[in-house]
């Protein structure tokens, strides 16, 4: 009986310890209007646009965008090659009020949301994240068509 309480009491601990660790893609400290502008002079040099990621660690949906954004073989390259792909905090500590003015108010969608910034850094597009959700992650589809339809030269190549 004591084994099986100690076996339990180390199980949980390793457990809590594990869960606490949990990955952070957002910098709380972090002056959003300063990340964003150095995210569009990225851009301008590049030829992209920039992918503003909205929210904070305390949203699992934040994490398993950011997670599915850097690890799905379809979707990762499609961020890269298209968008400086920055993750803006909104937190109880960081609100970043002035960005969030900037940005067009965009948590009145939930989190996490992501604004679109074109090259001169105006905000060109802001995409709500349950359409683009399936089960408990991201339906590869939704979010290929979402990317492909707000990059650079896909939003330009109607202007001409």
């Amino acid at each position: 009986m004591k084994k099986l309480l100690l076996f339990l009491t180390l199980s949980l601990g390793l457990t809590c310890g594990i869960q606490a660790q949990a990955p952070k893609v957002y910098d709380e400290g972090v002056d959003a209007m300063e990340q964003i502008q150095k995210a569009v002079e990225e851009a301008r040099a590049s030829d992209r646009y920039v992918m503003c990621q909205v929210g904070g660690n305390w949203c699992p949906w934040c994490l398993r965008f950011a997670e599915f954004a850097a690890k799905d073989s379809v979707i990762a390259p499609l961020m890269k090659e298209n968008y400086v792909y920055i993750h803006v905090n909104y937190s109880k500590g960081n609100k970043n009020l002035e960005a969030m003015k900037f940005l067009g108010n965009p948590g009145r969608f939930g989190y996490p949301v992501f604004v679109v910034l074109n090259e001169e850094g105006i905000p060109i597009h802001i995409q709500e994240s349950e359409s683009l959700e399936e089960g408990k992650g991201y339906n590869r589809k939704k979010v290929e068509k979402f990317l492909r339809l707000w990059n650079k030269k896909a939003v330009e190549s109607e202007v001409k």
